[in-house]
């Protein structure tokens, strides 16, 4: 089984080298397809026009351009689509409607290429032996797969990215430069997460935060927090407690 996929970019790099299988990668910029191709056994680079036909064709594109990747390169799977975008609804759609015949699955891996293996969650909305054969390659590098429905993996990314990463942000942006042997246990596993969020490229978390709401909510209970006296914080306290 061959496969093509489409972005070159670390997502895309992570599943050129995480497949058991041959892959083809292509990129819009056809210098980093090479690239990858030239570091990777078993790949080979191909043009971003490509007429060529494959089993599968996985999109490791931002969340941005990811529905016109299905439609685009609908054509060139034979059996089956795939994505890693990091969002879900659109694109489950969007390959529903280009590939109403063929395999679909919606995956996104719950970390950066760099932290592999991990968690990935999972979208089968039309599995087949294709894509079962894709996730195999996934669980047997060590990741864990768990499936979920598109509804519900785009309300967590309210959380647990959009909102996670507002909190993180607004901390780095709010806290003042102090030396170092003031941190504490809460500040300094903070700093660590600074540097977490924004070792990564700044337009991955643009869209993330242009995708998923999720911000408005961290604004408004750092308001509830700074505005909150005697009792009323004590019931704030607690009740962070028990969310």
């Amino acid at each position: 089984m061959d496969m093509l996929v489409v972005g070159a970019g670390e997502m895309g790099r992570w599943l050129a080298h995480t497949l058991d299988r041959p892959v083809a990668v292509t990129d819009v910029d056809a210098a980093v397809a090479e690239q990858v191709a030239d570091t990777l056994d078993e790949t080979r680079a191909v043009p971003a026009d490509t007429g060529e036909t494959f089993d599968v064709v996985c999109l490791a594109v931002p969340i941005s351009v990811v529905e016109d990747a299905v439609e685009r390169y609908a054509p060139n799977a034979d059996r089956a689509m795939c994505d890693v975008s990091g969002v879900m609804t659109g694109p489950v759609e969007a390959m529903r409607a280009a590939l109403p015949d063929r395999e679909r699955v919606s995956l996104h891996p719950l970390f950066a290429a760099a932290n592999a293996p991990g968690n990935v969650a999972v979208v089968a909305d039309a599995p087949g032996p294709a894509t079962d054969a894709l996730r195999t390659d996934l669980t047997a590098a060590g990741n864990r797969l768990f499936e979920t429905t598109a509804a519900e993996h785009d309300a967590a990314m309210e959380t647990v990215q959009a909102s996670a990463h507002t909190a993180i942000l607004a901390y780095a942006l709010a806290a003042a430069d102090v030396r170092e042997e003031f941190a504490t246990p809460v500040s300094a596993a903070l700093d660590d997460l600074v540097g977490t969020v924004t070792g990564g490229t700044p337009q991955v978390y643009r869209e993330i935060q242009e995708t998923f709401e999720g911000a408005d909510r961290v604004a408004d209970a750092a308001r509830r927090v700074a505005e909150a006296e005697g009792d009323g914080f004590d019931e704030l306290y607690r009740e962070a407690g028990t969310e």
